[in-house]
């Protein structure tokens, strides 16, 4: 990798719903992790938009999202998967995870347990992606994993 290139690692879990997202998501934040670095992408529900609101200080507006249909999604990992091309929309996690550093067959595991209902939080850290990784473990994020580093995958 070229030293002027920059690297972003993201690490992303699947919470069972809003609540345990919630959860996790303010355990993050007491690490120190801040609200510009954490991203959120779930099936659109007024429980989730609120979440979004007061998580991370964003207003929400439902987006189409291939794979999951009417869906809230805001930070960081949604600008890496939207890309250029606004990819994230037309064809979903799965298809455009390798953005963020994932294997595609991790994107399909988030795009599943997200259209199932769950929360899917993201978090951009190089620095400190294993203590989101923990954190995300210990506050029940499903599948939770460290992205490789942009273009390595």
């Amino acid at each position: 990798m070229a030293e002027n290139e920059e690297r972003i690692i993201f690490t992303v879990g699947v919470f069972q719903d809003t609540a345990w997202a919630e959860r996790g998501l303010e355990a993050l934040k007491r690490r120190g992790f801040t609200a510009d670095s954490l991203s959120i992408v779930a099936k659109h529900s007024p429980a989730v938009a609120e979440l979004v609101e007061r998580a991370l200080a964003a207003e929400t507006t439902p987006v189409d999202v291939s794979g999951l249909g009417s869906a809230v999604a805001s930070g960081p990992l949604v600008a890496a998967l939207q890309g250029a091309d606004g990819g994230f929309g037309k064809t979903g996690i799965a298809a455009t995870i390798r953005r963020a550093g994932f294997q595609a067959h991790d994107g399909f595991i988030f795009e599943t347990l997200t259209a199932r209902g769950g929360v899917l939080v993201g978090v951009e850290s190089e620095a400190l992606a294993a203590d989101a990784l923990t954190v995300m473990h210990a506050y029940g994020g499903g599948n939770a994993a460290i992205g490789a580093w942009t273009g390595r995958v």
